[in-house]
C-alpha cells in the first residue's frame, strides 16, 4: 500500500476519532457536571455516561491498532502485543454493546405502555437496579474477554510470512485455528445483547401502535408527549441497531488481519468503518436527549458569540 493511500486513510481515521471523542466526551462532561451540581445522577444519565466512557476507550483502542498496523507492522510479529490489544478491544467492544443494550431496555421500560405484572414490576425496580446491572456488565465483559490472552507468549503471525518445516507449519495452523475459534465465539456473544435491543425495539413499535390507536379513538390527529417519547426512543435504538450491524461486519474484516496479513488495506478500511459506530451514535444520542441537545445548543451559541466578538 502506497504512502499516499496510508496518509489519506490515517487522516480519515483521525477525523472519525476526533468526532467520536468530542461527542462522547461531551455526553460524559454534561452528565458529570449535572451530577456534581445536583449531588445525584439519573439512571439515564448514568447509562449514557458509562456508554460514553466505553466508547472513548473503544475509539482509542481502534485508532491505536490502526496506527500500529500502518506505522509499526513489526510489532504484530509477536503474539503478546497482538493479544493484549485484542483483549482491550474485545473488552471495550463488549462493554459498549452491553451498555447500549441497557439503554435500549431503559427506553423500553420507561416509555412503553404494557400492563403485564412482570413488566410493571421491572419498570418499578428499574432505577434501583441500574447501577448493579452496569457493574455486572463490566465484570462479565472483563471475564468473557480473558480467553483472548490465553497462551500470551504464542507467536504465530510470522507463520504466514515464512516457509517453515512441515511439523512447525502444522503447529502454526493449529494455533491460528484456535485463535480464530476464540475470536468467532466472542464475536457471536455480542449477538445476544443485539437481539435484546432488537426485541426492545419491536416491543416499542407494538407499544406505539397500541397507544396511537387509543389516541385516535379519543382525539384523532393529535400527537401527545407519550407518542413523541416513543418516536425519540425508537430513533435512538434503531440508530444503534443499524450502526452495530455495520460495526460487526467491519470488526470481522479487521480481525482477519491475524490470519491474512497481506490484506492490510482491507483491514484498515474495516477499522475505519468500525470507527463510525462509536463516533456517530453519540451524535444521535445528543440530538434525541433534551438535556444534551439544549447543552449543545448553548455551546454553539457561545462559540458563535465568541467568533462574532473576534
Amino acid at each position: 500500500m502506497s504512502s499516499e493511500v496510508q496518509g489519506i486513510l490515517m487522516l480519515i481515521a483521525a477525523g472519525e476519532f476526533s468526532l467520536g471523542i468530542l461527542g462522547n466526551a461531551f455526553i460524559g462532561l454534561v452528565n458529570c457536571v449535572d451530577w456534581i451540581k445536583h449531588k445525584k445522577i439519573a439512571s439515564i444519565d448514568l447509562i449514557l455516561t458509562s456508554l460514553a466512557i466505553s466508547r472513548i476507550s473503544l475509539l482509542c483502542i481502534i485508532l491505536l491498532d490502526c496506527n500500529i498496523l500502518v506505522l509499526y507492522p513489526d510489532v504484530y510479529t509477536g503474539g503478546k502485543q497482538m493479544r493484549i490489544i485484542d483483549y482491550f478491544w474485545t473488552l471495550t467492544n463488549h462493554l459498549s454493546v452491553w451498555f447500549a443494550t441497557c439503554l435500549s431496555i431503559f427506553y423500553f421500560l420507561k416509555i412503553a405502555n404494557f400492563f403485564h405484572p412482570f413488566f410493571l414490576w421491572m419498570k418499578w425496580r428499574l432505577d434501583s437496579v441500574i447501577p448493579r446491572i452496569l457493574l455486572g456488565c463490566l465484570v462479565f465483559s472483563v471475564f468473557i474477554s480473558l480467553p483472548v490472552i490465553n497462551n500470551l507468549d504464542d507467536d504465530f503471525r510470522h507463520c504466514v510470512k515464512m516457509k517453515l518445516k512441515t511439523n512447525i507449519s502444522r503447529r502454526c495452523r493449529v494455533h491460528k485455528a484456535q485463535h480464530a475459534s476464540i475470536k468467532i465465539r466472542l464475536n457471536l456473544l455480542t449477538l445476544f445483547p443485539f437481539s435484546v435491543s432488537l426485541v426492545s425495539f419491536l416491543l416499542l413499535i407494538l407499544s406505539l401502535f397500541r397507544h396511537t390507536r387509543r389516541m385516535q379513538l379519543r382525539a384523532p390527529g393529535s400527537r401527545d408527549p407519550s407518542t413523541e417519547a416513543h418516536v425519540r426512543a425508537m430513533k435512538a435504538v434503531i440508530s444503534f441497531l443499524l450502526l452495530f450491524i455495520a460495526y460487526y461486519l467491519a470488526y470481522l474484516v479487521a480481525t482477519s488481519s491475524y490470519f491474512m496479513p497481506e490484506t492490510e488495506l482491507a483491514v484498515i478500511v474495516g477499522e475505519l468503518i468500525a470507527l463510525i459506530c462509536p463516533s456517530s451514535h453519540s451524535l444521535f444520542l445528543i440530538l434525541e436527549n433534551k438535556k444534551l441537545r439544549q447543552a449543545s445548543l448553548r455551546v454553539l451559541e457561545k462559540v458563535r458569540w465568541t467568533k462574532g466578538r473576534t
